[in-house]
C-alpha cells in the first residue's frame, strides 16, 4: 500500500475539472533514488534548491573533515547516512516546498497504485467542488458560462 498527500496550487482554476488536473500527489516513503543519488532524487522531484542546498552542504562538510583531518571511512560513512536520512525525507522537503509555495494540503489518500489513489481521491473530492462550466470568446479567452465581453 502507499499513502500519498494532495496538494492544490494558491490560485486553482475555477472549473473543477482543470482544478482536480491541477492537484499534485506526493507519494509519502522511502526514495532509494534519493537515497543512492540524491542530486537524481531532487532534480526528479523538480526541488532545484534542495539539489543546490545538498551540493553546498556536502562540499562544506567535506571540506570541513578534511580540515579536521577526519578519517576518509568516517566521512563516507558520515555521507551514506546523510544520504539514507534524505530518502527518507524527500517527500517531507517536497510538502514542505508546496507549502511555502502557498499550496494548500488537501488530505491523503492511501491505495495499491498511484492510479488507485488519483481515482479514490477523485471520487470523494470531485462531487463536492462546484462545476462551472466555460465557453470561449472570439479571442480565445475561456469565459464563465453567460458572461459577456
Amino acid at each position: 500500500m502507499v499513502t500519498f498527500t494532495v496538494h492544490e496550487p494558491p490560485a486553482p482554476p475555477a472549473d473543477r475539472i482543470d482544478r482536480a488536473d491541477a492537484l499534485q500527489f506526493v507519494k509519502d516513503g522511502f526514495s532509494w533514488l534519493t537515497a543512492l543519488f540524491p542530486l537524481l532524487g531532487f532534480a526528479q522531484q523538480s526541488l532545484w534548491l534542495a539539489a543546490a542546498g545538498y551540493a553546498v552542504a556536502l562540499a562544506g562538510l567535506g571540506a570541513l573533515l578534511n580540515a579536521l583531518a577526519v578519517d576518509p571511512a568516517w566521512i563516507a560513512l558520515l555521507v551514506t547516512a546523510l544520504n539514507i536520512y534524505l530518502g527518507f525525507e524527500l517527500s517531507t522537503v517536497k510538502r514542505w516546498t508546496l507549502d511555502q509555495g502557498g499550496w494548500r494540503t488537501l488530505g491523503t489518500v492511501t491505495g495499491r497504485s498511484i492510479a488507485e489513489c488519483e481515482r479514490r481521491f477523485m471520487e470523494s473530492w470531485l462531487p463536492a467542488q462546484p462545476a462551472v462550466t466555460t465557453q470561449r470568446d472570439g479571442q480565445g479567452t475561456s469565459l464563465p458560462f453567460g458572461a459577456n465581453r
